[in-house]
């Protein structure tokens, strides 16, 4: 007989990582994400998981309690690491079910047939946007493929030019005397007026930046078949890369920052009644919100307190996780940042209000979970990722232990339930999660996201409503010095802290044995993250394209030759590549697209497969090339990672090349 075969720690470690990457391999094939059963399954043994781990950290890994340096920090380190772990677990309760209701709008689609088809407006809110982002998504609007719809633009900004662009193309535009409420202000100003008019049957709200593909009405009415449905919200797709994408030359390989809550959060939501409005690409049952009297003002997240006050006075909100609308995501870093630090500010405004998860309405236990959940996700997530990267830096410098541990029970308890993690997840919402890029995105705003937690819980009101510039000249490269100062001054530290304990014995503390091996992987870790943050803080000119074009046909006919068919690799407003086919510079010519027509065009550069045209169109082909690039068509973008190509993007970016 053979001995038997003793493992050491370590080995047992790893054989219990192999087991749970070993199912990473076959669950696939078993695991149907949309039958709740299986999704209950996953996301309970990964709560299970963190129960463990969590269990772990708090009786093993934390220094005794006492009047000490050691006590204070490793504490503190693990009631931030407890609080960002809650909120995971109620993100897994919440992706235990999922509803997709596209069968369902199929199936009711004309149910208030044989009588007329409601009527319904649709509210443009504006401010300050630029002409070419504005016309963009009143021609799309003007296209909806839908009897009767008026077309509503809210000018607070109370621009001229736009009265008469609004008045050439048929919208109505309307003012009024302040700009009091923000951007729901704008809207109930326009509510009160139709009321007086007579008032639709709906009414959909669009940023000033959307654009509605034209059956946005028909799918999203059907849905309206339920006398009990106030509200249907549709996720938000955009048709240019986020920051983090094209700062890191990720836009043809990594999803934009906000597909995993449009596509698979709020599809979870819905299963548990517990979708959210997002004020942009909704709906509303107009006898919903006269009961409120318009949309609350208490937030400047008037969206998730619409969602609240309906849900408190019986109204449903639904979902429809279609690609029914496409708009401008945010192009700089610090509109990136302000935005999400808003959305942050109001949800603690909602929380310390009179809808909030302690207060006295009648909203049921599960819409106070909904709080508490979107409440821990900005109290919790963002501080925690700066603590990661400072509470290395103690031990380095000053020999304090923040986590006490073995390498073996790290792997065993912490390794196991963050595999799984990834790989559950993954199976749920495929192609989405790669950790580090997801640390990324959220370390890049974690300072500022923290400080609006922090400040919107002390004092929720009192603060300036910031709006999100979209638009404007993207042409140059910038670097944003000050967002990347504070990492800079983090990478430093961590690469002095690091060299020191390596090369000079004074630095080179043993006092936390095994601790001492996870610090510095920990190390290493945020040194790639900070790496990755810094380059993402040097922002890349863009140039407009629609990222969703694929090559299609055209025929260009240059002058004085005989028309010739062509392959469009890329199509904008202003601009469209040609390969295949080879003229000179300043050649001019006439180009016929497809639902567009003849548009004068000229080459303007040469390409290694072919050239580059500007676009000359008229008033005619210009709105009817806006309504093809963005009223028509399947979802912009990338919905899911692509691992190959991600790993070709990153490394041309970080040999500073550029993506295409």
């Amino acid at each position: 007989m053979f001995p038997p075969v003793l493992l050491t720690e370590t080995q047992s470690a790893f054989v219990q990582m192999l087991l749970v990457m070993g199912l990473g391999l076959i669950l696939p094939v078993f695991v149907n994400r949309f039958d709740n059963r299986h999704r209950a399954i996953l996301m309970g043994i990964g709560i299970l998981l963190a129960l463990r781990y969590a269990w772990w950290r708090a009786t093993e890994t934390l220094a005794p309690f006492g009047l000490t340096v050691d006590c204070l920090a490793s504490w503190s380190l693990f009631a931030l690491e407890f609080a960002a772990l809650a909120s995971s677990i109620s993100a897994a309760v919440l992706m235990s079910r999922v509803r997709e209701r596209g069968g369902e709008a199929t199936e009711h689609a004309g149910w208030w047939l044989p009588g007329p088809a409601p009527r319904v407006a649709v509210l443009i809110a504006t401010y300050n946007e630029d002409r070419e982002v504005l016309e963009r998504s009143i021609v799309g609007a003007l296209a909806l493929d839908w009897p009767e719809v008026e077309v509503c633009v809210l000018d607070d900004g109370k621009r001229a030019w736009l009265r008469d662009f609004c008045e050439a193309q048929g919208a109505r535009h309307i003012t009024r005397p302040d700009n009091k409420g923000a951007k729901a202000g704008n809207i109930n100003h326009t509510l009160k007026l139709l009321e007086a008019e007579g008032p639709p049957d709906f009414f959909a709200v669009l940023d000033a930046d959307f654009v509605p593909h034209r059956n946005f009405l028909r799918r999203t009415l059907a849905l309206f078949h339920d006398p009990r449905t106030g509200l249907v919200q549709t996720p938000q797709h955009f048709f240019n890369a986020d920051p983090v994408q094209h700062n890191l030359g990720l836009s043809r390989s990594y999803p934009d920052e906000q597909r995993f809550f449009f596509d698979h959060m709020q599809p979870a939501r819905d299963a548990w009644g517990l979708a959210i409005c997002c004020g942009t690409s909704s709906v509303a049952r107009w006898q919903a919100v006269a009961e409120l009297g318009g949309l609350p003002t208490d937030s400047i997240t008037e969206d998730f307190m619409l969602t609240l006050a309906l849900q408190e006075r019986g109204w449903e909100t639904h979902y429809l996780n279609e690609p029914l609308t496409e708009g401008l995501a945010p192009e700089g870093l610090k509109e990136y940042i302000t935005q999400r630090a808003r959305w942050c500010l109001g949800l603690m405004q909602i929380a310390r209000g009179r809808l909030g998860p302690l207060s006295r309405s009648t909203l049921r236990l599960r819409d106070r979970w909904s709080v508490i959940d979107s409440v821990l996700y900005w109290l919790t997530a963002f501080p925690f990722r700066v603590a990661a990267l400072l509470y290395p830096l103690l031990y380095w410098f000053f020999n304090i232990t923040v986590v006490d541990a073995e390498v073996p029970e790290v792997l065993s308890y912490f390794g196991v339930y963050f595999l799984w993690t990834v790989i559950s997840f993954n199976l749920l919402s495929p192609g989405m999660l790669v950790p580090v890029l997801k640390d990324v995105s959220q370390h890049l705003g974690a300072i500022q996201i923290s400080r609006a937690a922090i400040t919107g819980i002390i004092k929720p009101h009192g603060h300036p409503f910031s709006v999100t510039a979209k638009g404007g000249d993207r042409s140059k490269l910038q670097v944003q010095w000050r967002l990347m100062t504070p990492f800079i001054v983090v990478l430093v530290l961590t690469v002095v802290g690091l060299l020191l304990g390596l090369v000079f014995n004074r630095f080179a503390f043993y006092d936390a044995g095994d601790g001492k091996a996870v610090i510095l992987f920990w190390t290493l870790y945020n040194l790639l993250v900070l790496s990755l943050v810094l380059i993402a803080c040097i922002e890349l000119p863009r140039r407009e394209r629609h990222v969703a074009d694929a090559p299609e046909r055209a025929i260009f006919a240059a002058e004085g030759e005989p028309p010739r068919r062509v392959w469009m690799a890329s199509l904008s407003q202003e601009m469209t590549r040609i390969r295949g086919r080879d003229w000179g510079v300043g050649t001019t010519g006439t180009l016929r697209i497809s639902d567009v027509g003849d548009i004068e065009a000229s080459v303007v550069e040469r390409t290694p497969d072919g050239v580059r045209l500007r676009l000359l169109p008229d008033e005619t082909t210009s709105a009817a090339l806006l309504r093809k690039l963005y009223a028509e068509g399947e979802a912009p973008g990338v919905m899911q990672v692509n691992s190959a190509a991600i790993a070709r993007d990153l490394a041309r970016r970080l040999t500073f090349g550029r993506s295409v």
